[in-house]
């Protein structure tokens, strides 16, 4: 976005501010440039908006690393509002920016400590582990964060992935299963939880995957990862003795999928973006 800055007022760049904040835009670069070259010296003129502004501008100053700006607006909020917590949440935020992570703890344990019921610092704490590489750590706040607010799906969403890195299928399916019961129209939960069954491999898994990527199908019939899922699968219990009595059903299914891949001529490009499902653990 170009702004010709030298014709804005400070009225103009109040109203841009406002437009941003109103479609949750950040525009991080725009906002500091805007408030060092027109607003930070008429902020006092922006009446009841001054405090969103000066948070706005906070949270710009960090994401570009301006933290000269940071430091100035969250003292200016300081003075006005001693002891909030909102102005402590831009305090830990700068610490975490500046990789003092120490002092970035204490201040979101202050937070704790003063609204044990705000979910907010206890997830930037785990985000602060995850941030040093302390992985298990990170896992095993992260399950005591979710025994006190069970229904954050976000939550269980990174407890998968954390999992998954771990290579820990079987507790990425359990976090994938709680996110279900939140969405169960969800076509990518399901194909999520059959990618990550598939990767586990076993008869029962292997059947557990297929049951959801026609539970996938059924939501999203366009969904042709979901058609050569299937058809992997089928393929796979096809080999197994344990079905053997379903092998005739498997085929019919699996060859279903094919001809429903080849009808849509994508059956070459599948295989080459996707080769097999199963998901790779970092």
């Amino acid at each position: 976005m170009s702004l010709d800055y030298e014709k804005m007022s400070w009225s103009d760049v109040r109203d841009q501010f406002r437009t941003w904040r109103e479609e949750t835009g950040r525009h991080s670069e725009e906002v500091v440039q805007l408030w060092v070259a027109v607003l930070e010296d008429k902020v006092h003129k922006t009446g009841n908006e001054r405090h969103l502004i000066l948070e706005q501008v906070i949270i710009a100053a960090l994401d570009t690393a301006r933290f000269d700006i940071a430091t100035k607006c969250t003292k200016q909020l300081s003075l006005e509002f001693p002891g909030s917590l909102r102005v402590m949440k831009f305090k830990a935020m700068r610490y975490e920016a500046l990789e003092q992570y120490d002092e970035a703890d204490e201040v979101l344990d202050a937070i704790i400590a003063k609204d044990e019921t705000n979910a907010a610092p206890r997830k930037r704490k785990i985000a602060i582990l995850k941030a040093r590489g302390r992985r298990l750590e990170a896992i095993k706040e992260l399950n005591e964060y979710l025994k006190k607010f069970m229904s954050d799906q976000e939550a269980w969403h990174e407890l998968c992935n954390m999992y998954l890195a771990e290579g820990e299928f079987g507790k990425a399916a359990f976090c994938m299963e709680e996110v279900l019961l939140h969405n169960p129209h969800s076509h990518l939960i399901h194909q999520r939880l059959a990618e990550i069954r598939y990767t586990m491999g076993g008869v029962e898994n292997m059947e557990s995957a297929r049951t959801y990527y026609s539970q996938v199908l059924k939501l999203n019939p366009h969904n042709l990862r979901a058609l050569y899922g299937i058809y992997l699968c089928c393929n796979h219990l096809d080999n197994s003795r344990a079905v053997s009595s379903k092998r005739k059903e498997l085929q019919k299914l699996s060859q279903w999928a094919l001809e429903q891949l080849l009808t849509k001529q994508t059956i070459v490009p599948l295989e080459a973006a996707f080769g097999n499902l199963e998901i790779k653990s970092n």
